[in-house]
């Protein structure tokens, strides 16, 4: 242990000596090395940023919810797109024989999505989610309310003109007014306020409840012809059903409710969230194989730099290599001496790296709205790879350090 300890502050002296001595090569050295591990935390950074961001993005759409819908999320290479156009839309029908039907489904809903402009007086908002939904919309799709209530089951039934907004909606209507009670005209209706949405803010894809108006989808009925419209059935599983499960017993009530025959193929399709993170999956592959090979160049030539150094530092202290075996030194004592010295330039450059990262991620998230994290693993890889780089650059000229004859390395020192 002690033999540790005085190897590893030996090496940081000479290492710290070699930065003094020599600081214009040593920078030019270490900056490749710096320059290398910010390409690979940065990519990794931006990529772990986006990663997350873009699950939890996902996850608001809820990862046991599914979507029974005419289009899949995810087409099939070879299959006709003429055979998807002419599969016919879910209906409210469909969703009430599910209900009736399915043992597995804790709660599903019916939606519809238009965009119109909305008045109130002299103020409007253009180009607004419109969002025709049933009853237990709420149970299957995640948001809170700031002031007022959800529909009641009275209002969704008869179909009410009534209405619950999003935040960003009441403050370009309303200002500072209180929006409840109030009323807004959606396509020439009169509707009635009875809820504002919690402010949340866009996630990675822009979209946000902030942004949206909600009706009850009776009272929709009378302002677009649904046969027309991409049409939604949300279906929520229970507590420990899976997506399978459901997914399993969802397709043998549509086929039963389609009147499919067994050797006919769905007319309808089944969409949950996990299609969506995979999509972005071979997208982030390419972003971490762009981040190493970039990287990797900077990393050679900053290894390059690391030997160089090293081999500069071999030959200068060739004397003090010869008097320390001529005192007893081992030849592992002298690898082991010159492999810290490596290691230890060639994480000052990771460092370096490492806190332009960190730079740049704060002054990024400070500036704009996507939020970078540098996570813990992202850090051991930076400061592994920097050790691995000068493990590797250290190696030769430390051997051949090792291997010198003590007799002939004090004559050369002279």
């Amino acid at each position: 242990m002690f033999l540790l300890f005085r190897l590893i502050r030996e090496s940081y002296l000479f290492a710290f000596q070699a930065i003094i001595v020599n600081r214009v090569r040593t920078v030019l050295s270490l900056l490749g090395i710096a320059i290398g591990i910010f390409c690979i935390i940065s990519v990794f950074t931006i990529f772990d940023s986006m990663e997350i961001a873009i699950r939890k993005s996902i996850d608001s759409l809820g990862s046991n919810v599914l979507y029974i819908q005419k289009w899949p999320w995810a087409m099939e290479n070879n299959y006709p797109w003429w055979k998807y156009y002419q599969r016919p839309e879910a209906t409210l029908a469909d969703m009430r024989e599910i209900q009736n039907r399915s043992s597995l489904a804790d709660a599903t809903a019916f939606f519809i999505q238009v965009n119109k402009t909305v008045k109130f007086r002299k103020n409007y908002v253009d180009n607004v989610g419109v969002l025709g939904v049933s009853q237990d919309f709420d149970r299957v799709w995640k948001f809170e309310l700031a002031d007022g209530r959800y529909f009641s089951p009275i209002e969704s039934t008869s179909g009410k003109n009534v209405a619950v907004i999003g935040a960003d909606i009441a403050t370009g209507l309303f200002q500072e007014a209180n929006a409840i009670g109030q009323k807004i005209k959606i396509m020439g209706r009169n509707i009635e306020v009875i809820g504002v949405i919690k402010k949340e803010g866009d996630d990675i894809f822009g979209n946000s409840n902030d942004k949206v108006v909600m009706l009850p989808i009776t009272f929709c009925t009378n302002l677009v012809d649904l046969k027309e419209m991409g049409t939604t059935i949300a279906v929520k599983a229970k507590p420990l059903v899976t997506n399978e499960e459901l997914i399993d017993e969802l397709t043998g009530i549509m086929r039963s409710i389609r009147k499919l025959k067994p050797a006919s193929e769905d007319n309808f399709a089944i969409n949950e969230t996990s299609i969506i993170s995979k999509s972005f999956e071979g997208l982030f592959s390419v972003i971490g194989m762009v981040g190493w090979i970039i990287g990797g160049f900077s990393l050679l030539v900053g290894g390059f730099g690391i030997a160089n150094i090293m081999f500069v530092s071999v030959k200068e202290r060739t004397s003090i290599i010869g008097i320390q075996k001529a005192l007893g030194a081992k030849s592992y004592f002298i690898l082991l001496q010159f492999l810290f010295e490596a290691v230890f330039l060639s994480m000052i450059g990771g460092i370096v790296g490492l806190l332009i990262v960190i730079i740049l991620a704060v002054t990024v998230s400070l500036t704009t709205s996507f939020h970078l994290i540098i996570t813990p693993g992202n850090v051991f890889l930076g400061m592994g790879v920097s050790a691995l780089i000068g493990l590797i650059s250290g190696i030769i000229p430390a051997f051949s350090a090792s291997r010198m004859d003590p007799v002939n390395a004090m004559r050369a020192g002279n």
